[in-house]
């Protein structure tokens, strides 16, 4: 196994240490292809990444190691990464690194990062989300092909309400996710609000395929709209993150036109480099919006108003939110 090796990206020379380590068994992927991979598609991942604090999920020994979530930067990070200072739903704090350049990335990949899970916000403003993030989670009983019908139909649902944009890419699993770039101007509380709106306006006009509900023993086979990854210090995988999967998939951007003909297994450390040098980052232009959350917003109010929908669960590790309903199981409440 070779000691090291050294990339040079944009002036920086990043160090990459047993390069030869196998990371993806299946595939023969190593460290230095994990690294290569970063390199080929850099512009894109840091469009994805750039000032927001992101957790690094990282698996040192490869795929089929142990892994963590680490959420505070390293203690040997360069001083040329910056930082942002976050606070958790607890009360904790943390300086979360904030990729500004691809030798980031690199950077992170040689210490075992496949994921980078980054906030909806800027270091600049950490407490106003600047996307709105929508995940499509198929339940069991359904599949891709169902996220599908389901991305479509939100797109209309986007468009009506404030004539908003989503920018889908597959999840690197069964899902799909919408990005929707939006102005900094609201509150964690108030996007996730919007999303509410968004996903319970979705799921009135597909009712036998689409769900809110939070208790995985009510959802049925349909597909889940998991309004709390916008919940703060909740994330979706970055566009072009590396999934931890035998395969090496990767979330794929994609654009609407191939929202149903694409496949995520399409997509992996190998297919996504010779796209990206062909087609580059279909999703480039996401920086140049942002929209108004305030046609959702709306909807929200007037279906508390009209309807008696107000808000919805949070995850269990959050303290109790004002406004919010019983944190209990259906069953367990019945029960009691």
């Amino acid at each position: 196994m070779a000691d090291a090796v050294e990339l040079e990206v944009a002036g920086r020379t990043v160090r990459l240490s047993s390069p030869d380590k196998v990371f993806f068994p299946e595939r023969g992927f190593t460290k230095l292809d994990l690294a290569r991979y970063y390199l080929a598609v850099g512009p894109g991942i840091l469009r994805a990444l750039r000032d927001r604090p992101t957790t690094l999920e990282r698996y040192p020994e490869g795929v089929n190691g142990e892994n963590f979530f680490q959420k505070r930067a390293p203690k040997n990070m360069p001083d040329w990464i910056p930082t942002a200072h976050i606070t958790f739903p607890s009360g904790r704090s943390a300086d979360e690194m904030c990729p500004t350049e691809v030798g980031a990335v690199l950077w992170a990949a040689q210490f075992g990062t496949l994921t980078f899970h980054p906030w909806p916000v800027r270091r600049d403003d950490v407490d106003r989300p600047d996307e709105l993030r929508l995940d499509l989670d198929p339940q069991p009983g359904t599949d891709y092909s169902d996220a599908v019908r389901a991305a479509h139909e939100l797109r209309s649902v986007l468009h009506d309400y404030g004539d908003l944009r989503g920018w889908p890419k597959t999840s690197g699993g069964r899902g799909l996710h919408v990005f929707v770039p939006i102005a900094p101007h609201w509150t964690f509380t108030q996007v996730r609000r919007a999303a509410i709106a968004a996903a319970r306006e979705l799921e009135r006009r597909m009712p036998d395929q689409v769900t809110t509900a939070w208790w995985k023993e009510e959802r049925g086979e349909k597909i889940f709209i998991d309004y709390n990854q916008t919940a703060r210090d909740r994330t979706i995988a970055s566009a072009y993150s590396v999934r931890p999967r035998p395969h090496a998939p990767v979330s794929a951007p994609l654009t609407w036109d191939e929202v149903g003909s694409a496949l995520p297994r399409d997509f992996d450390l190998a297919t996504m480099p010779v796209r990206y040098a062909e087609r580059g980052d279909v999703h480039a232009d996401m920086d140049d919006h942002a929209y108004s959350l305030e046609a959702l917003i709306e909807l929200a109010a007037r279906d508390e108003h009209d309807h008696g929908l107000g808000d919805l669960p949070y995850p269990p590790e959050y303290p109790k939110m004002p406004g919010e309903p019983k944190r209990v199981q259906p069953s367990r409440a019945k029960k009691g």
